[in-house]
């Protein structure tokens, strides 16, 4: 499907659609990019070699996950109605099978207010810490991965959970949609904040990566960008952009998990391209938990200089520990990505170091390949599992993590890097890290 150029002078659109294997081969040995169906680029050559591969890889992953797309929404589909059966039958097997024999299952409905995602079932936590007020520093935060979590679920568990259990205002449930994909891909919900008589504020939470979603992984996984000249400087990435879909009130802030942190952080960065002042200077801050790198250097130059800086947009980016995806798209001279702004780096023990740009292990999954980072990570994988058994103890029955948790926390012994990016430990670390990091200190390089 053709996408808007017109506001780009300079671009790279990957169409894994269109590739042929031979087109796809062909690509490692020729600079010619003008030949080439499945990339539209502003420039016909690209001499460097390592940025071709890194096209082909990014061709590779995406042609595997449209592939399995179809057993991966199924997968997916299977495993949250048997998770929701068992909550809706005594949450256990032996009662799911002995209301089978009576005849009696009660049969889930993924529309209505009590149907788990599978993220929900990771960390099924509905209620807001009740020791963090407005006005503490860490309450926005606290609220703000609350809601992102959220986000992952239906429109009427979200509607139930906003104004049941938070007792607050429900504004919205909206699907956007995506020219470029020709379906609605982008879900965001609004809530308003109104906890005291000097407090109004409304909350926008995007969805994020669905871990049974194909197209939101290749969205990851896309190295396509956009070079936005005149008013806006730098490379955006152009999957981000894709999800997006380029498309007198109180202040509000934005948040979201993996690929909606991505949209949220754009979010301005598209109100700044169309000069929506006003829309800006109400935005009291985004919160990103997880989040993918979304631009080059020059592009984050822009964003902390006209948005952060000149409309005091406040920008906090949570990282947990081995999170792989605040490591993609990966980060060096070829591809360029780089993060920005105030980034939250928080260990395994919910210790948190103020960073600005790049992380400890900034493309962690090319240590894969490395036996003793893998064997470190491995040990921390080891130690979170533990931990698991213990935190409860510690810091009371709010910190209790499931038995379908505790089974993805042992195959982070396997996979130590994709574990640490479930919300749990997003919303551990806003409640049990220190709040005085709210109050912007100067950051500290690595």
């Amino acid at each position: 499907m053709a996408c808007d150029k017109s506001f780009s002078s300079s671009y790279m659109l990957l169409e894994p659609n269109d590739v042929g294997f031979f087109d796809l081969i062909y690509i490692l040995f020729s600079n010619n990019l003008e030949k080439r169906k499945f990339v539209d680029s502003s420039d016909d050559k690209e001499d460097e070699f390592q940025r071709r591969w890194l096209i082909f890889l990014s061709i590779v992953v995406q042609k595997l996950l449209q592939f399995v797309a179809k057993p991966m929404a199924v997968i997916g589909w299977a495993i949250e109605m048997f998770l929701n059966l068992l909550s809706s039958n005594g949450c256990s097997l032996r009662e799911l099978l002995l209301n089978l024999l009576r005849a009696k299952v009660t049969v889930p409905d993924n529309t209505s207010g009590t149907f788990l995602s599978f993220i929900g079932h990771l960390d099924k936590r509905v209620k807001l810490d009740g020791s963090i007020k407005h006005g503490d520093g860490n309450y926005n935060a606290a609220l703000s991965v609350m809601a992102s979590k959220l986000s992952y679920e239906n429109h009427a568990y979200i509607k139930t959970t906003v104004q049941d259990h938070w007792k607050m205002e429900f504004v919205g449930f909206y699907d956007f949609w995506n020219d470029y994909q020709g379906k609605a891909t982008t879900q965001a919900f609004m809530l308003r904040d109104r906890s005291s008589a000097d407090h109004d504020t409304i909350v926008v939470a995007f969805r994020g990566t669905e871990p049974f979603d194909a197209d939101a992984w290749c969205s990851d996984f896309d190295l396509s960008w956009y070079e936005l000249e005149g008013r806006v400087n730098g490379r955006i990435h152009g999957g981000f952009m894709k999800a997006l879909g380029l498309k007198k009130n109180a202040r509000y802030i934005i948040t979201g998990h993996s690929l909606g942190g991505a949209l949220a952080i754009l979010f301005p960065a598209i109100l700044a391209l169309h000069e929506e002042n006003e829309l800006l200077e109400r935005l009291e801050g985004v919160y990103t938990f997880g989040q993918p790198r979304v631009g080059d250097k020059e592009f984050g130059q822009y964003m902390e200089n006209k948005v952060l800086k000149e409309h005091n947009v406040k920008y906090f980016r949570f990282v947990y520990s081995n999170d792989i995806v605040p490591r993609l798209p990966y980060d060096d001279n070829a591809l360029m990505f780089k993060h920005f702004g105030i980034c939250l780096y928080y260990t395994r023990n919910y210790e948190v170091q103020v960073l600005t740009e790049d992380l400890p292990n900034r493309n962690i999954y090319f240590s894969v390949f490395s036996p003793r980072e893998h064997l470190r990570m491995m040990v921390n994988a080891f130690y979170e599992l533990t931990r698991s058994f213990t935190i409860p103890i510690k810091y009371g029955p709010d910190y209790a993590e499931g038995y379908f948790f505790r089974l993805l926390r042992l195959s982070g012994l396997v996979m130590p890097w994709a574990t640490a990016h479930c919300p749990q430990d997003y919303v551990n670390s806003t409640r049990l890290g220190p709040s005085r990091v709210f109050v912007l200190p100067k950051p500290k390089h690595l």
